[in-house]
C-alpha cells in the first residue's frame, strides 16, 4: 500500500462573542445576585441587614440597567433585538432571553419603587429639590406588604429564569466541549454570587461607612460561596479525568497541555483560595481586598470562558491568536461599559433615597453635606 500525506487546512474565524458579551454576562449576574441580597431586609424584615439590603438594591439597579446596553452593543445594532419578537424561535434560549430580561428588569424596578416608596414620600414632604416628583413617586407612603412581596416574587422568578437562560444559551453549544457541560450554568450562578458579595463589600467600604459587623457577615458568606465554586470546579475535573463523561474528557484534553490555560487554572485556584483564607483569617479587615478579588475573578471567569473558549479551534490543534482591539469591539467597549455603570451609579446616589429617608444628597436642604453613611 502506498503511503501518502493528507493535509487538513483550517480556517480562522472572527470571534462570535465579543467583550461586550463578557460585560453583559458579568453585569446581569451581579444584578440578579445582588437582588438576592436585598431579600433579608426588604422582604423578611431583618433590621440588622438594612445596610446590606439598601446597598445591594443600589447594585442590582445599576448593574441591571447597564447590562442590556452591553447586550445590544454585542448584537451590532439595537434594531436586531426586535427580531426576537417578530420571529420567535422557541427552540432558542436567546429568544427566550428576550422575554426573561424585560420580565426581570421590569419587576426589579417595580420592587425597588415599592421598597423605597416611603423614603421617596419623606423626601417629598421634607422639600428636597424636585419635591413634587418625589411626592408623586412616593404617593401612598409605605407600600403594602403584599405588594412588595408580590413584586419580590416576580423579580425572583425573573432572576431565576435569567440565571437559567444565561447559562444554557452557552452550554447548548455542542461544537465546543468546554461550553457543553451542565457545570457551566451552575458556575455562572456561583461566580455571580461571589461577585455580588464582592461588590457589596466594596459598597460597604466606600458608601456604607465601613460597617465592621456587615464586613464580617459578608466575608463569612463569601467563604461559603467560594467553597461552592471550588466544589463545582472539582466536580468538572473529576468528570474529565474519570472518563465518565466523554464531553468533559474532550474539553480537558483540549486545554490541559496549553500553557495559557494552565496559567488560567492556577489563577482560578488562587483567586478562590486566597479570599477564602482571608475571609476566615481576617473577616473584619479584608473586605476591600476580598471585594476586589471576588469581582475580578467573576469577570475573569467569563472572559476565560467566552474569549478563551473561542480561541480553541473546533478542528486542529493549538489556539487561535486573539488580540484585544482598542476600538468599540474591544478595550473601548469595556471602558465604555464601566463608564456607563459609573454614571448610572452616580445618578442613583444623587437622586434615589438609597440610604433611607434621612439621607439628603448635596442638593438637599437643611445643611446637607453629602449623603451620610449607612449606620
Amino acid at each position: 500500500m502506498d503511503s501518502h500525506i493528507t493535509e487538513v487546512l483550517n480556517v480562522t474565524r472572527e470571534a462570535s462573542w465579543l467583550p461586550w458579551a463578557v460585560q453583559y454576562f458579568f453585569l446581569i449576574g451581579l444584578s440578579y445576585a445582588s437582588f438576592m441580597l436585598t431579600l433579608p431586609y426588604f422582604v423578611f424584615r431583618r433590621q440588622q441587614f438594612e445596610a446590606l439590603g439598601r446597598l445591594s438594591l443600589l447594585a442590582a439597579l445599576a448593574c441591571g440597567v447597564a447590562a442590556p446596553v452591553a447586550l445590544l452593543a454585542d448584537l451590532h445594532g439595537p434594531g436586531r433585538f426586535y427580531h426576537f419578537y417578530l420571529h420567535f424561535q422557541p427552540q432558542s434560549w436567546m429568544a427566550w432571553g428576550s422575554f426573561f430580561i424585560p420580565l426581570y428588569l421590569g419587576s426589579l424596578m417595580l420592587y425597588a419603587w415599592l421598597a423605597l416608596r416611603a423614603d421617596l414620600a419623606a423626601w417629598g414632604a421634607a422639600g428636597r429639590r424636585g419635591a413634587r416628583w418625589y411626592r408623586l413617586a412616593g404617593r401612598g407612603g409605605q407600600a403594602p406588604r403584599w405588594a412588595l412581596n408580590g413584586a419580590a416574587l416576580a423579580t425572583l422568578a425573573g432572576a431565576l429564569l435569567l440565571a437559567l437562560y444565561t447559562g444554557m444559551e452557552v452550554a447548548v453549544v455542542r461544537a465546543r466541549p468546554l461550553w457543553h457541560t451542565p457545570f457551566l450554568p451552575a458556575q455562572f450562578v456561583a461566580t455571580a454570587g461571589t461577585g455580588a458579595i464582592g461588590l457589596a463589600l466594596l459598597f460597604n467600604h466606600f458608601l456604607g461607612g465601613r460597617d465592621r459587623q456587615l464586613e464580617v457577615v459578608l466575608n463569612r458568606v463569601l467563604a461559603l460561596a467560594l467553597a461552592f465554586v471550588l466544589i463545582l470546579g472539582g466536580g468538572w475535573l473529576f468528570a474529565s479525568l474519570s472518563g465518565l463523561s466523554p464531553v468533559h474528557s474532550a474539553a480537558f484534553n483540549q486545554v490541559a497541555g496549553l500553557p495559557a490555560w494552565q496559567l488560567s487554572a492556577v489563577w482560578a485556584v488562587l483567586a478562590t483560595v486566597v479570599p477564602m483564607a482571608l475571609a476566615v483569617w481576617r473577616p473584619a479587615s479584608s473586605g476591600l481586598l476580598n471585594g476586589v478579588i471576588a469581582l475580578h475573578s467573576a469577570w475573569m471567569m467569563r472572559w476565560t470562558i467566552f474569549i478563551g473558549g473561542q480561541a480553541i479551534p473546533k478542528t486542529g490543534a493549538g489556539l487561535y491568536d486573539y488580540h484585544l482591539p482598542l476600538g468599540s469591539d474591544g478595550l473601548l467597549g469595556i471602558v465604555g461599559t464601566l463608564g456607563l455603570w459609573t454614571v448610572l451609579l452616580i445618578l442613583m446616589l444623587e437622586w434615589l433615597p438609597w440610604a433611607g429617608a434621612a439621607a439628603f444628597p448635596r442638593s438637599g436642604k437643611a445643611g446637607a453635606a453629602g449623603a451620610p453613611a449607612i449606620q
